[in-house]
C-alpha cells in the first residue's frame, strides 16, 4: 500500500507540473502577454514596460517559470491580482471552502439517493418501477446543468416560491448545512445528473455482481435474500461506483462552475468566470491550478478506497 501511494503521489505530481507549465504557456500567448490584460488595451508602451519590470515579465520565458514554479511550491504564491487588489491565494481562500463544502454535500446526497435507486431497479428489475428509474435517469442525465437550474428558478422560485433563486451572497461555507433552504435549488441542481449516472451504473454492477458463482452459492449455503443483496453482493458492487466517483469527480467540479453563475453563487466557479471576463490572468492560473489538484487529490482517494471496500485488492507491488 505504501509503495504504491507513494508512486501515485509521484504521477500526481508529474501531472501537477505539466498543468502549471500548459496553464503558463497559455499565459504567454496571450495577444499583448498579461501587461495589455491587465493594464487594458490604453495602455502606453512605457507604462507596460514598467509593469513587465516590476513582476519580472521582462525576464527570459524560462526564468518566468521557474519562479511561478518555485513561488508556487515553496510559498504556494499563486501571483496577485489587480482586479481584486490581493494575492491570488488570499482571493481562492475565500472561495475554495464555499465550493467545496456545496460539492460535498451534492455528492453525498447524489450517492445516498443513486445508490439505492440502483438497488431498487435490481429488486424490481422488469418490473413498472424499473422502467420509470430508468426513463428518468437517461431524460436527466441528457440534460444540461444550466438547464436544470433555470428551469428550477422558474418552477420553484418564481411560481412557487418555496426556495431563494440564489443564496445569500454574505452566506459563509457552512450555510449550505445551517440553511439548505437557501442551497436547495443549487445543490439539487449539481445532484440531478450525478444521480441519474449512480443509479445507471449501481444497476449494472449488482446485475454483474448477482450473476456471479458466489451469489449461487451462498442461496444454495440457504442465506436469505437480503442477506445475499445487502452482504455480499453490495459490496462488490461498490467497487465500480468508487471508480465512476473518482473519474466523475472533475464533471461535478466543471458542472459547480456553471451552477454557480446560474444562481450567482460567490464561490469558485464564479470566481473563475468573473476573472476570465476580466482578463484576470493570475486567478484563472489560480483557480486551474487548484482544481487540477483536487481532481488528483479525488482520484487518489477513489484508488485507495479499492482496497477498503474488497480485501482481495492490492494495491502494493504484491
Amino acid at each position: 500500500m505504501t509503495g504504491y501511494i507513494v508512486r501515485r503521489l509521484g504521477q500526481a505530481l508529474i501531472v501537477i507540473l505539466g498543468v502549471i507549465l500548459f496553464t503558463f504557456i497559455l499565459a504567454q500567448l496571450i495577444p499583448g502577454g498579461e501587461a495589455k490584460a491587465v493594464l487594458g488595451p490604453k495602455a502606453t508602451k512605457s507604462t507596460i514596460a514598467l509593469f513587465n519590470r516590476r513582476n519580472g515579465l521582462d525576464l527570459p520565458v524560462y526564468q518566468q517559470f521557474w519562479h511561478y514554479i518555485e513561488g508556487i511550491f515553496a510559498h504556494f504564491n499563486l501571483g496577485y491580482s489587480y482586479k481584486y487588489n490581493q494575492g491570488v491565494t488570499q482571493v481562492i481562500m475565500e472561495r475554495l471552502p464555499k465550493t467545496l463544502t456545496l460539492v460535498t454535500a451534492s455528492v453525498v446526497l447524489a450517492l445516498l439517493i443513486g445508490i439505492p435507486l440502483g438497488i431498487l431497479q435490481v429488486v424490481r428489475r422488469n418490473k413498472p418501477i424499473d422502467y420509470i428509474v430508468t426513463t428518468g435517469s437517461f431524460f436527466f442525465y441528457a440534460m444540461p446543468d444550466f438547464l436544470v437550474g433555470t428551469l428550477l428558478i422558474i418552477y420553484f422560485s418564481f411560481d412557487l416560491k418555496w426556495f431563494p433563486s440564489s443564496p445569500p451572497t454574505t452566506a459563509s461555507a457552512w450555510s449550505v448545512f445551517t440553511d439548505p433552504q437557501a442551497f436547495a435549488l443549487p445543490v439539487i441542481t449539481l445532484c440531478v445528473t450525478s444521480i441519474a449516472l449512480f443509479s445507471r451504473y449501481m444497476r449494472s454492477s449488482m446485475m454483474d455482481a448477482m450473476a456471479e458463482d458466489y451469489i449461487r452459492t451462498a442461496r444454495a449455503k440457504g442465506a436469505s435474500s437480503n442477506r445475499v443483496l445487502y452482504g455480499h453482493a453490495l459490496r462488490n458492487a461498490l467497487i465500480p461506483i468508487l471508480t465512476l466517483l473518482g473519474i466523475t469527480l472533475p464533471a461535478i467540479v466543471s458542472g459547480a462552475l456553471i451552477v454557480e453563475n446560474v444562481f450567482n453563487y460567490p464561490g469558485m466557479g464564479l470566481l473563475t468566470v468573473q476573472s476570465a471576463f476580466n482578463d484576470d490572468i493570475p486567478v484563472v492560473l489560480g483557480t486551474t491550478l487548484v482544481v487540477t489538484i483536487a481532481t488528483v487529490i479525488g482520484s487518489l482517494m477513489a484508488d485507495i478506497l479499492y482496497a477498503v471496500a474488497d480485501p482481495r485488492i492490492r494495491l502494493g507491488n504484491g
